[in-house]
């Protein structure tokens, strides 16, 4: 599967780029570098990836619009590298749009870890096993097409991480069953690697905030004190 896996790697440090691309190849990716925000903006348009190694600060354009641009279109995972380890900024990507954060310097073995979970879970959910799936899942104004893998709420498309999406497909095939936090790890991270205590929180905010933005007069999501969420 890894050779058919490509990777777009956006690094404007020739070192570090250098680096990941080795790695990432010795472990059988296929890999792509872009050294600035607008090299990788031509080639996300010019070309299609099943994940990006992003670093924040870019000449061009940074990386929040990468980010930004990727997500207006596509689902695939996003794991920002960066210096940067504010808990603030972290959150604030995660809720952008970004799938992972690890801070530099780095482990090549959390790298590579990271990256194969991401993998696996994309190849999972939005190809191979996917494909398989047909029809769709619907709550209030809520409709999930499983086979493209898109959301519509109102008639009107929302765009959400993969985490988001898995997150809204475990509530509305569990309609009013309370989730935990840890409940809801363990479904949608599953086996990754360790992530940060406040992702799930984040994650259903974000998430809650899309489907008001679309809906607001209806709500869908409930925070069930003490113990976490459910989908009413």
């Amino acid at each position: 599967m890894k050779e058919n896996v490509q990777i777009l790697i956006v690094e404007d440090d020739i070192d570090i780029n250098a680096l990941l691309t080795k790695v990432l190849k010795k472990e059988g990716y296929e890999t792509t570098s872009a050294y600035s925000g607008t090299e990788a903006k031509l080639l996300l348009n010019m070309s299609t990836f099943d994940l990006v190694l992003l670093d924040l600060t870019l000449p061009g354009a940074s990386g929040q619009e990468i980010v930004q641009l990727i997500r207006q279109k596509s689902y695939i995972p996003i794991i920002v590298i960066s210096a940067n380890s504010a808990l603030d900024d972290k959150i604030s990507l995660l809720s952008e749009g970004a799938d992972d954060y690890i801070t530099k310097p780095f482990e090549i073995k959390e790298v590579l870890a990271r990256v194969e979970a991401q993998v696996r879970r994309y190849c999972k959910f939005a190809g191979e096993n996917e494909i398989k799936k047909e029809g769709t899942l619907s709550y209030k104004n809520i409709v999930i097409n499983k086979q493209a893998r898109s959301v519509q709420v109102n008639g009107q498309e929302i765009p959400l991480t993969n985490h988001e999406y898995e997150i809204l497909v475990l509530f509305v095939t569990n309609i009013n069953r309370v989730f935990t936090r840890e409940s809801i790890y363990q479904s949608v991270w599953s086996d990754e690697y360790a992530v940060e205590d406040n992702t799930v929180n984040v994650h259903i905010s974000n998430l809650r905030s899309k489907l008001h933005k679309a809906d607001p007069k209806e709500e869908y999501i409930k925070t069930v004190w003490g113990i976490g969420f459910k989908m009413i």
